[in-house]
């Protein structure tokens, strides 16, 4: 007999974003997904098609226990997060498909020119890949969010933030703060730490 699946809910430092925290692994761990329109899990994930369905889900993202969903500003929590919670817990009840395949990774442009971003690998990727799966990544995924390293360049570090951390008033701050800090501490060839939203 299966435990009965349970969802709780979160607040993330992002007002606009909410936690769904599943007794169940949805995803293996480290593995994330986000989708920002309904068409982009179109064949990936029938469970962020269905959700894209409300007409408040603007965003979904997929970790190894929760589900981070980004409303419209339209409807406050209040009114939708029971639906959600129910709407969640009855999907993964019945066992309908969370994930059927992870999509590619979206190639990555920078905002003011359209071009790719393309690194070369560094001696650093490996050092700042482990500083960032040990200290920061479960930070973030603690707020609903995660973290993907980019890559290393003349000293300027690149990531991407998904889920709660993507457009968050906060997440600026803790990049600057905190996770800039911490490479600088144990890399001093790190000058910088840029972000890209998902």
């Amino acid at each position: 007999m299966n435990a009965p699946i349970t969802v709780y809910t979160e607040m993330t430092p992002n007002p606009t974003t909410m936690k769904f925290v599943v007794n169940k692994y949805l995803l293996t761990s480290g593995d994330s997904v986000e989708f920002t329109l309904r068409k982009e899990a179109k064949g990936f994930s029938p469970m962020a098609e269905a959700l894209f369905d409300l007409p408040f889900v603007k965003n979904v993202f997929i970790a190894s226990n929760f589900i981070t969903i980004t409303k419209t500003d339209n409807v406050p929590w209040d009114f939708i997060t029971m639906e959600l919670r129910e709407f969640i817990k009855e999907w993964i009840s019945t066992g309908k498909d969370v994930l059927i395949q992870m999509p590619e990774p979206k190639v990555i442009e920078t905002e003011s020119s359209g071009n790719k971003i393309e690194f070369n690998p560094s001696e650093f990727d490996d050092p700042i890949r482990a500083l960032l799966d040990q200290y920061v990544r479960p930070a973030v995924e603690n707020d609903g969010g995660a973290i993907d390293f980019i890559g290393f360049e003349d000293g300027k570090v690149t990531v991407q933030l998904k889920g709660s951390c993507s457009g968050c008033p906060s997440s600026t701050a803790t990049l600057k703060g905190g996770i800039e800090n911490l490479l600088k501490q144990h890399l001093p060839e790190v000058k910088e730490v840029v972000a890209i939203n998902g």
